[in-house]
């Protein structure tokens, strides 16, 4: 995972995030006869934060949390074993391998344990796994006795067992307890079924109380699973596809922070579910950008700046400080050329620019610009 900043702080909170995307037929009645069939689509699970969150309060995110110690406890290689082939490859005996495939790179966060057995590549997947299962009691898990490594295609979540309530009240309190669900359900998390996607930094704000250093990964499902809000930390959730997503974010159905509404502008590139996948599979030795955006304030707006943009300035004099300027947002537009941002007008409106290549043979969203009627 490629990175130009100088190693970050120790207040950012290392995270992981998953995107899950279910397949979802169209029903074919909807389709005149003369047509040809629809094209098989997808959605993308969103978890409705608890108003009363001190993080992010009543957004709608993509499952995931904090990385713990548990996740990164030796005592995953014997519930692994013997399959410690590394999620990609692993197809074969061999053990987990820190060279398989990238991680984020070593931020020196106090909260992670660095004595743990397992690399981080692996950790950040339990991490994602466990907290789908917290937040919206969703099991990603695959019998010990199945093949190791990755599947041909999508996966499924598993059914929930009896006392699924009484087994996240536990791993809530203790996720140690995580360990011992898959144990008594002799499966192990389907790390194989994680697909690296992105990394974002939290950016520096005068509000901001908690930054986080987050891996998002990207799993792709044949059908959605059930979802059970913990009624905690998550009230709410929906299935929807991306473009059902923007529609519901600008009528103000909902709220998304920049770097949820990038990644669903990111998936709008899609026009399948089997294109996703495939497109997931095809980049698995692909490395990733791990992005802090620089917020610019402007007369009437914001803008957030991702590296490439001709205004993003690779240091980190902005770690701890915010850029501005005297004019409008429209005439910052109208100067530039070489864009890679997010322009915040307001709450509920914001539009992407990017001229720039993608790398590491990913995608960039594709101009997002909503009409003015809207501000």
């Amino acid at each position: 995972m490629s990175s130009s900043l100088r190693p970050v702080p120790n207040r950012w909170r290392r995270a992981a995030s998953i995107v899950l995307a279910a397949g979802w037929t169209r029903p074919e009645t909807a389709t005149p006869p003369s047509r040809p069939p629809p094209a098989e689509g997808f959605r993308l699970l969103l978890l409705q934060r608890s108003p009363h969150q001190g993080f992010m309060p009543g957004a709608h995110v993509f499952p995931g949390g904090v990385l713990d110690a548990a996740d990164r406890s030796a005592d995953w290689l014997g519930l692994f074993a013997p399959h410690h082939g590394p999620p990609g490859f692993g197809l074969g005996p061999a053990p987990f391998s820190r060279a398989a495939f990238p991680s984020p790179p070593d931020t020196g966060d106090s909260n992670a344990d660095n004595t743990g057995a397992l690399p981080e590549d692996v950790a950040f997947r339990i991490c994602a796994v466990r907290e789908a299962f917290e937040e919206a009691g969703v099991l990603l898990l695959r019998p010990r006795t199945s093949r190791p490594g990755p599947a041909p295609g999508p996966g499924l979540a598993l059914e929930p067992p009896p006392g699924l309530a009484a087994w996240r009240a536990r791993v809530r309190r203790d996720p140690r307890h995580f360990l011992r669900l898959c144990a008594h359900l002799d499966c192990t998390p389907d790390i194989w079924a994680l697909h690296n996607w992105s990394a974002w930094l939290t950016p520096f704000s005068r509000s901001a109380t908690r930054r986080f250093d987050t891996a998002f990964f990207l799993c792709c499902l044949r059908e959605p699973p059930p979802v059970y809000p913990d009624l905690a930390e998550v009230v709410g959730y929906q299935w929807s596809s991306p473009s059902e997503t923007t529609e519901s974010f600008l009528s103000k159905e909902i709220w998304l922070a920049p770097p949820q509404f990038y990644e669903v502008r990111r998936l709008a590139n899609f026009a399948s579910f089997s294109d996703l996948h495939k497109f997931c599979l095809g980049r698995a030795l692909e490395g990733l950008e791990r992005w802090l955006p620089i917020i610019l304030l402007t007369a009437d707006g914001m803008v957030h700046l991702l590296p490439g943009d001709e205004l993003y300035l690779e240091d980190s004099d902005f770690l701890e400080n915010l850029m501005s300027t005297e004019k409008k947002t429209e005439e910052i537009m109208k100067e530039g050329k070489q864009f890679h941002r997010i322009v915040i007008h307001n709450r509920h409106l914001y539009d992407i620019h990017v001229t720039v290549q993608s790398k590491h043979k990913h995608v960039y969203p594709k101009n997002s610009v909503v009409s003015k009627s809207h501000l």
